[in-house]
């Protein structure tokens, strides 16, 4: 394949004029003709490294572990019949599909961050969520993460993988990144920016990534973030740990970026070496100690990292904020006694921790830090929706959301059903499942399958009625085991 069909020469005589001595040119060209070696990160949510890797032998996935994500691995499939979207570890969210050096800068983030319960992050361009998902993990479902994206297409996709891992401590709000500043002065203890780019680096798994790649469009892109480093920096407490990160290669989008917020506040801003990341950091080091990630160094997407800590409080004009009345409500203790029984009664589940909302006849379970943001922020979701109440007084009861499953199914002790492989299938279809032993079970109950839960049922005469949200169901070419 001819290099000039995926690389324009002239971005080809700009990395030659901007890749370090001891790498060279033709083996960066060779790497981006090469596809893309595909990796996952296992969601610890949901699952331990240990018994993913025993269910990887199971499926025959040959897994090679990532240096600087213990949880992530490259991933090599022989015969595969299920795209690995549609196997089992990914529908249950046991596992995320991510790319490897996208891994990296959550792994930077809490090398130098140190989370408490209260924590509040900021991921100010969150979709498709890969790194808010990975944070969250890394946090254990505490503190609390604003997960930004201005793109409103994205969010539902953002959402949908939140959801699907299993996670309870974000906040989803679409803004453009450039607000929260102003809007959020001295708030989060850190911040990934994961900055829009002009994507040099994914040109492994896009051939057509640079089809209109240009100079100018990359000093315009520059500009673009620099506003976007300077709110996040202004939003960052003192002391606290900003991530900036690009998947793209040139300079204008990476060092000189960081170069720019250090010369906006030369006494407040402090590059943390990233050298001792892990055992080949070094490789893409630069002199500041960030991470230029070259796609041949690590057979890998290019990509940029750089650690930067808020050494003094910086002054910024707030901005005139109006906000909409707060829909939610705090329920009545008689009511939130009422829902936390029902799950105690009907699923055993009582380690339920959060703040609990109401609006009109739903329940939410907020992170508990998010009280003080309430009236700063307007959420796009906020929490996760755990249920619904129906009917009035001795007719009324509770309808479970898959978002609580999602996060809470695998404590129960009751109304627990294990699916074989063809009834997992059928329930992901979105049909209901006939002849399948509830063992006295009745009302809701919780489906499992290969000993995680993935959804709810309602036990019904002779079926089991499917609950499955339908943004959720796959109509084919599903996991064979």
């Amino acid at each position: 394949m001819d290099s000039n069909t995926l690389l324009p020469q002239l971005f080809i005589d700009k990395m030659g004029s901007i890749l370090p001595q001891h790498l060279q040119l033709q083996d960066l060209i060779d790497a981006c003709q090469r596809p893309l070696r595909r990796a996952v990160r296992v969601n610890t949510l949901k699952i331990s490294v240990s018994d993913f890797k025993e269910r990887a032998v199971e499926q025959g996935w040959n897994l090679t572990e990532i240096p600087w994500c213990s949880e992530g691995f490259w991933i090599e499939i022989e015969n595969e019949q299920t795209p690995l979207g549609n196997s089992a570890e990914h529908l249950a969210g046991l596992c995320y599909i991510q790319e490897a050096s996208s891994m990296m800068p959550v792994a930077a983030l809490f090398h130098f961050f140190k989370q408490t319960n209260e924590s509040i992050l900021l991921d100010a361009a969150a979709a498709p969520g890969s790194k808010t998902t990975q944070m969250a993990a890394e946090m254990g479902n505490r503190g609390l993460i604003i997960a930004n994206e201005f793109s409103s297409s994205r969010i539902k996709m953002l959402h949908a993988n939140v959801q699907r891992c299993g996670i309870k401590n974000v906040a989803l709000t679409h803004f453009d990144a450039q607000v929260f500043g102003t809007w959020l002065p001295d708030t989060f203890d850190a911040v990934l920016l994961d900055a829009p780019c002009s994507g040099e680096g994914t040109v492994r798994k896009d051939r057509y990534a640079m089809k209109n790649w240009s100079q100018n469009s990359i000093n315009e892109i520059s500009l673009m973030q620099q506003g976007l480093i300077l709110s996040a920096f202004h939003a960052l407490k003192e002391n606290g740990i900003l991530i900036y990160s690009t998947c793209t290669l040139s300079h204008e989008e990476n060092q000189d970026v960081c170069f720019y917020l250090k010369n906006e506040f030369p006494e407040h801003v402090e590059f943390l070496d990233l050298r001792d990341l892990f055992s080949d950091a070094q490789k893409t080091a630069t002199q500041e100690g960030f991470l230029h990630i070259w796609p041949q160094v690590y057979d890998s997407e290019g990509f940029f990292v750089a650690a930067i800590r808020k050494t003094q409080r910086s002054t910024v004009e707030p901005a005139k904020k109006r906000l909409g009345k707060f829909p939610f409500i705090r329920p009545t203790r008689q009511k939130e006694k009422e829902l936390y029984d029902y799950f105690a009664e009907q699923f055993a589940v009582t380690a339920i921790e959060g703040m609990l909302y109401q609006r009109d006849n739903e329940f939410w379970l907020f992170p508990d830090p998010i009280k003080p943001l309430i009236k700063e922020l307007r959420f796009s979701r906020l929490g996760i929706k755990i249920s619904e109440e129906f009917g009035k007084g001795r007719k009324s009861g509770f309808k479970t959301m898959h978002e609580f499953v999602s996060t809470f199914g695998d404590q129960a002790g009751k109304n627990k059903i294990e699916l074989n492989t063809e009834q997992a299938k059928e329930f992901y279809q979105g049909r209901d499942i006939r002849g399948l032993e509830t063992n006295g079970a009745s009302g809701e109950i919780l489906l499992s399958y290969r000993g995680s839960v993935i959804g709810l049922g309602k036990a019904l005469n002779n079926r089991i009625k499917n609950s499955l949200p339908r943004e959720m169901i796959r109509d084919n070419n599903l996991f064979e085991k």
